[in-house]
């Protein structure tokens, strides 16, 4: 097993990625006039530091509910925050109100081709390192990991086998590919912030299909015992939503025996309090 840690990127997870590549890619006119996005935590945070490190400014639509950790390092890294009720209001619409408002270009933390190829970057560096991976576990939230790895790692290695890891209470992915079409569910009740999204995006879907084999849960406890793992045994602090991949194959959820197998330990972003309290 191959564990990718995202956790030590910059900003603490692999967010960091697509954010730069999609501001990056901005003409300079777009760019000088700044950025907008919605988060939970990561991709705030990343495009906060990308803002910053290419000279614009940042305007992120946050969950009040989301981890104080999260909201300290955003506003840290410059960003200014505007705060949302996550089960009352659309993050998107409040997001696309402010860019036309503002004059700001929109930045989602998913569903965009610069924002996919730039999380691709992940499995481009893991089988740089491991050229003969025969299977790659990545979360799924709303699928720009999922899916820029497996575009990725299929054309560089066709045969690889593809897995998501989402939670139970949130798993829109499977059951969209399940029905051929994008599913919508409620905002899940679920400890991994990271991975509250209630549908994959019109872009990521259409990767996943074509390109990952499946897409599997795992439960709020198995991502604690995946946390405790990482924590005593790997030295490293990983939050809920980065420890999907890992917890699915600490629970059995996908077959491994025998293959090498490269998981993405997607994020670390939590705080000493959150941390102590799960495996409390």
């Amino acid at each position: 097993m191959f564990l990718k840690a995202e956790t030590l990127q910059r900003t603490g997870s692999f967010k960091f990625r697509g954010a730069y590549n999609a501001i990056a890619a901005l003409p300079a006119r777009k760019r000088e006039r700044g950025v907008v996005a919605f988060s939970s935590g990561n991709h705030a945070q990343a495009v906060a530091l990308a803002a910053s490190l290419l000279e614009t400014t940042a305007l992120i639509v946050m969950p009040s509910d989301a981890p104080l950790s999260k909201l300290a390092a955003t506003r840290g890294y410059g960003a200014e925050v505007v705060t949302y009720d996550r089960f009352r209001e659309d993050r998107e619409a409040l997001g696309r109100n402010l860019a036309a408002e503002r004059g700001l270009t929109l930045v989602p933390p998913f569903d965009h081709p610069d924002v996919i190829a730039g999380q691709g970057t992940v499995a481009l560096e893991l089988l740089e390192i491991v050229p003969e991976l025969e299977l790659l576990v990545t979360p799924v939230g709303g699928g720009g990991l999922l899916s820029g790895c497996a575009a990725a790692a299929k054309a560089l290695r066709p045969s690889l086998r593809v897995y998501g890891v989402e939670p139970e209470a949130g798993d829109d992915v499977r059951r969209s590919l399940a029905a051929g079409e994008r599913v919508t569910i409620p905002v899940p009740q679920t400890i991994a912030d990271a991975l509250q999204t209630t549908a994959p995006g019109v872009v990521t879907f259409g990767l996943l299909q074509r390109l990952v084999d499946e897409v599997v849960t795992i439960t709020d406890g198995a991502l604690v015992e995946a946390m405790r793992f990482a924590f005593e045994r790997l030295k490293l602090v990983v939050e809920p939503g980065g420890a999907a991949g890992l917890a699915a194959l600490l629970a059995g959820r996908i077959e491994v025996v025998g293959a090498r197998v490269g998981v993405v330990l997607s994020g670390g972003n939590v705080s000493a309090d959150q941390f102590a309290r799960h495996l409390g």
